[in-house]
């Protein structure tokens, strides 16, 4: 497994007293098994709410569905057995839809987040030889640089302060000849036409648990429309004009009614609270990794979604 290094100094931390420390001294509080690289959750804190309320509502383990595996093999662009052995860092972990999978292919994993959804993941993914958590900026991970041969970034980079910014950290983490996957929301005609632009200006400014209680109750009150619309595909288009819920009862036929339900619950709060929602073209994404001297780019176009994967070059 790969080292944690100060993020000040660059050497090795040991392991000491319920903390990581370094040669000058340095501590990182280790916190219930958790390395804590950050004192705060700052602009997260309504994801770390989301994760542990939600912590079993994305896992394909839970739900028997094949949604989250289907998704990230799409984006690695290759199956899940193929990471067996490798050194893979996900940054923006969640509570583990995809940690679990890369966890259980072999993989070597190293997941960090900002919030205290390492929480959820922990407890999602219990003790594994193969699998590490700790609480950490992508924009400052503790890691030492061409550490791995996959690093991982799935619905993340959308919500941090700079995503160019993230995507330059994650890049000094990849090895030589190794793999950076990442997506990003792109700009849609509904982002445009909707009412949730309008919801999310009031509870984003909320504290997390009252922004939680309201848009439960929004979803309490929304969803049953939502759900007896959605074979109705004009129907269901109205509805979501102003509705606040964001649902996939239309998409995903696989999914009961009590899971499309908690996966409503999830998905608005998580879109009417988060504090940066940035947008990218795709075109922008290709470009922003191509400065980084990046090759082998391909470039996957979804509705609301562009996701990238490119490779570091190999040194001659």
């Amino acid at each position: 497994m790969v080292r944690f290094v100060s993020r000040r100094t660059g050497e090795l931390l040991r392991s000491e007293d319920q903390a990581l420390v370094g040669p000058d001294g340095e501590r990182v509080p280790v916190v219930r098994g958790i390395p804590r690289f950050v004192t705060s959750e700052a602009y997260a804190s309504a994801f770390g709410l989301e994760w542990n309320a939600h912590a079993e509502t994305q896992l394909d383990s839970r739900s028997g569905a094949r949604l989250s595996e289907a998704r990230l093999e799409e984006c690695l662009g290759m199956p899940l057995e193929a990471l067996s052995g490798k050194t893979v860092l996900e940054a923006g972990c969640g509570a583990g839809r995809f940690t679990e999978l890369m966890v259980r292919a072999g993989a070597l994993v190293h997941a960090i987040d900002l919030s205290t959804a390492v929480e959820a993941n922990q407890r999602n993914i219990g003790p594994a030889p193969n699998y590490v958590v700790a609480q950490a900026d992508i924009r400052a991970l503790p890691f030492a640089p061409a550490s791995f041969d996959l690093v991982v970034c799935l619905g993340v980079l959308q919500h941090t302060p700079c995503p160019e910014e993230s995507i330059w950290s994650l890049w000094r983490m990849v090895k030589s000849g190794g793999l950076l996957v990442i997506d990003h929301y792109t700009r849609t005609l509904s982002d445009l036409t909707t009412l949730k632009a309008l919801y999310r200006v009031v509870l984003k400014r909320l504290r997390p648990a009252t922004a939680k209680r309201i848009t439960d109750r929004l979803v309490d009150v929304f969803f049953p429309v939502h759900w007896w619309v959605r074979r109705l595909r004009w129907a269901h288009m109205v509805i979501s004009r102003v509705s606040p819920c964001q649902g996939y009862c239309h998409v995903l036929p696989q999914l009961t009614r009590a899971q499309h339900y908690d996966w409503c619950r999830l998905d608005t709060f998580d879109s009417l609270t988060d504090w940066y929602k940035h947008f990218r073209t795709a075109d922008q994404l290709s470009a922003t990794v191509a400065s980084l001297g990046a090759e082998s780019i391909e470039v996957l176009r979804r509705k609301g979604l562009a996701a990238v994967r490119c490779r570091k070059p190999s040194r001659l």
